[in-house]
């Protein structure tokens, strides 16, 4: 229900927007996109990165902006822009504006409404009544939840909506925490089914992905893709945290890698601290380089190509990544 002029002005066509099979629209958009001016762009930064790729291998340019000189936004969403920054500013080959949105099929949440920020907006007058539960009492029978007027800054929040579409107390599955109340500013940080607490670690995205930033600046690494899960007791062995990273750029040493990861969890997350002490809950992380594309082709087994699918993260049983695991081989 976009205006005509949308349309007009907007690239791939709506013929190949709407195209089913993932590889059939991939290259179909490919040669669409690289025909045309382009001044922003806007999807997952995951896929979007896959297209871009794709986009520079089928011509003879270094980089977007030598095909899209004109190029000065992404508008970004559905998962954390942190552990993709780096690879779009080298794709890109230069400084663009980075712009996170907050929607899904439910409704549309947020918008990032200041430069250089990693806030967004709540947006207040699109038709949606907000809930939140708190994430300590998300498990119990019958949780707490609280209005707008009552949450706290800096507690993480599961979401919860209703909306003039007809949803009732709806649970979008995110997870949010406030920065400010005056106006309502929040971060998300993660999702209700993806998290790790098989030890009492309380091992969120957020703490991952910092995490992981710090991990490939000490390392000069780059991460595309990752997942990790509990490793369960055995008799007199501890658990631990196994991990799959497939690296655009490899670190110079995995070992520093582990080392700095799994040191700076502990300094930001005193859960995950106590369980490490001594090796005595969790063990030294256990991390696994993933062959190129592993990712996409596990995706791909699955039928699940495309931007509204997204790699589970975390997971605090081993759904995901023994399946990865038996691939990676």
């Amino acid at each position: 229900n976009l205006p005509f002029w949308v349309e007009v002005t907007t690239t791939p066509s709506k013929k190949v927007s709407l195209m089913g099979e993932w590889e059939s629209k991939l290259r179909a958009i490919t040669s669409e996109v690289k025909k045309e001016d382009v001044g922003s762009i806007l999807g997952v930064p995951s896929w979007m990165m896959v297209l871009l790729q794709r986009v520079l291998k089928e011509t003879d340019f270094k980089n977007i902006s030598e095909l899209w000189p004109n190029l000065e936004v992404f508008f970004h969403g559905g998962i954390s822009f942190k552990p993709y920054r780096e690879q779009y500013k080298q794709i890109i080959g230069k400084n663009i504006n980075y712009y996170e949105i907050y929607n899904a099929s439910e409704g549309f949440f947020g918008i990032q409404d200041r430069s250089n920020s990693d806030e967004m907006l709540l947006m207040l007058d699109y038709g949606i009544f907000y809930e939140f539960i708190p994430m300590d009492q998300f498990h119990f029978s019958n949780p707490k939840v609280v209005s707008l007027e009552d949450v706290e800054i800096g507690k993480n929040y599961a979401m919860v909506i209703t909306t003039n579409g007809g949803l009732w107390r709806y649970l979008i599955g995110d997870t949010v925490v406030f920065t400010s109340t005056n106006p309502f500013r929040i971060k998300i940080t993660g999702r209700t089914k993806h998290y790790i607490n098989a030890f009492g670690e309380e091992l969120m995205i957020t703490n991952v992905e910092s995490a992981l930033t710090k991990a490939c600046e000490e390392t000069n690494a780059s991460v595309s893709d990752f997942t990790g899960a509990p490793v369960f007791m055995k008799e007199n062995e501890g658990g631990a945290h196994e991990w799959i990273f497939e690296f655009c750029e490899k670190p110079d040493n995995l070992e520093r890698f582990i080392d700095v990861f799994d040191n700076h969890l502990k300094s930001i997350n005193s859960d995950y601290e106590a369980k490490r002490y001594n090796n005595m809950t969790l063990k030294r992380p256990i991390v696994h380089i993933a062959k190129p594309n592993l990712f996409y082709g596990w995706l791909e087994s699955k039928g699940k190509l495309g931007g509204q699918n997204k790699v589970p993260r975390l997971s605090n049983d081993r759904e995901y990544i023994d399946p990865l695991l038996e691939l990676n081989k």
